[in-house]
């Protein structure tokens, strides 16, 4: 009696996708390590949100963003149909269930640039798919001379960005793994490690294998991915909420960031 073939490649369900939540405040280098990571792997796509506010110049439709009326929008939340959403400036974002259903069934990994609210929305329906990165800045100086070095923001809406920064990054114990940006490759070689290793690594919860020219770099990408864990980040982490901004009353911010 013949024996049952093993199913071909071609024949198995894909590996499910990941959902790469990166968080950051304002001026943290958030967005330049995200189009790093795109940049090089074909495999993360961009999560595209739907918002209420209008185009800007030179934004596309579906590209940029999903531009839809607040009617349409609050339809949505009602219907259940967002897998997150916030209102920020008067403004709504949010992002389809549907697409994101559809990512990690089709074994794409998808990068969502959102705050730990959502970050925590998506970890709470999809436990076991979401890797959660929060990139801090090496000091609040830092990040105060970043803004400033922009050209773009009064001084009263740069301390209030400020504020919102230590808010944000009272919540880095909710995520996986930080990385401080206070060198840029440096940075980027520690969420690419961290990426790798939780895609082809034997951390991965669905059972991977490493994938060709990556397995003998895992010992290696490991132990960087270790190194940026929340557990090892954490005395970092304080000190750069705690000791190193230069507002003393930026300590209070209100709990919620998104006001």
């Amino acid at each position: 009696m013949s024996q049952p073939s093993s199913p071909t490649d071609a024949e198995r369900p894909p590996q499910r996708g990941i959902l790469i939540v990166l968080s950051s405040p304002s001026g943290a280098g958030k967005t330049t390590l995200a189009h790093r990571l795109l940049a090089e792997f074909p495999s993360v796509s961009f999560s595209v949100s739907l918002t209420t506010r209008p185009p800007r110049a030179g934004e596309l439709d579906g590209v940029d963003y999903h531009f839809v009326d607040r009617g349409r929008f609050d339809t949505l939340v009602d219907e259940g149909a967002l897998a997150e959403w916030a209102e920020v400036h008067g403004n709504c974002y949010g992002t389809s269930r549907d697409a994101v259903e559809d990512a990690l069934t089709g074994g794409r990994d998808m990068l969502f640039d959102i705050d730990w609210q959502g970050g925590q929305a998506l970890a709470a329906r999809w436990p076991e798919d979401v890797l959660k990165v929060f990139v801090f800045p090496p000091s609040l100086e830092v990040l105060a001379s970043r803004l400033r070095g922009r050209g773009t923001d009064e001084a009263e809406v740069i301390q209030g960005r400020l504020q919102r920064a230590v808010a944000e990054m009272q919540h880095f114990s909710e995520y996986d793994h930080l990385v401080v940006n206070d060198d840029l490759d440096a940075a980027y070689a520690a969420l690419r490690a961290i990426y790798l290793v939780r895609k082809h690594g034997l951390v991965r919860k669905h059972g991977a294998e490493a994938g060709a020219g990556v397995a003998h770099d895992l010992p290696s990408l490991a132990a960087l991915a270790r190194q940026c864990e929340v557990g090892a980040m954490a005395k970092r982490a304080r000190g750069i909420i705690m000791g190193e901004h230069a507002d003393p009353h930026a300590k209070a911010a209100a709990d919620d960031p998104r006001k």
